[in-house]
């Protein structure tokens, strides 16, 4: 259920958006991509500190500092939402988004096959069925800001 959530939270301002006011939305599709992306990686941070122990068991135990791990990832999740807010900081937090979500790919997959972890992780490797495709969406949606600032440069070059 979280994960369905995660990506209402994601297109949700687009959505809104573009279903009031299509002129509104024109030009902004990149920040209002960014402030869903932001609503999702202040939810995985407040995870970080919320639920600590369940995230530090989907790290395999021969990792040193696992909870300093999970704090410290938190807190760069954390950043990742707030630059996501910015105009300035926003290519580069989406940049940062899609590098933390492949780099944390593998913390999802040994969490599934050793039943540990938050939520649905814990069913098995079934849960990959899902979780692999959204993080294929959550790193699509990252690039939304990209794609869409490259795009206005080309536009106005």
């Amino acid at each position: 259920m979280d994960d369905l959530l995660l990506v209402l939270a994601c297109v949700a301002p687009l959505a809104v958006a573009r279903a009031f006011s299509r002129d509104f939305a024109r030009g902004r599709t990149a920040a209002l991509a960014a402030a869903g992306l932001a609503l999702a990686f202040g939810y995985f941070a407040a995870g970080h500190f919320a639920v600590t122990d369940e995230l530090v068991e989907m790290l395999p135990p021969w990792l040193p500092a696992r909870r300093l791990a999970i704090h410290a990832t938190g807190i760069l999740e954390a950043g990742i939402a707030v630059m996501l807010c910015t105009r300035r900081w926003r290519t580069l937090a989406a940049g940062l988004a899609i590098a933390v979500l492949i780099l944390f790919l593998p913390a999802n997959v040994y969490a599934a096959f050793h039943h540990v972890g938050v939520g649905a992780h814990r069913e098995g490797p079934s849960y990959l069925a899902i979780r692999i495709p959204l993080q294929a969406f959550f790193i699509a949606w990252a690039s939304l800001p990209i794609v869409t600032r490259n795009e206005a440069r080309h536009a106005a070059a």
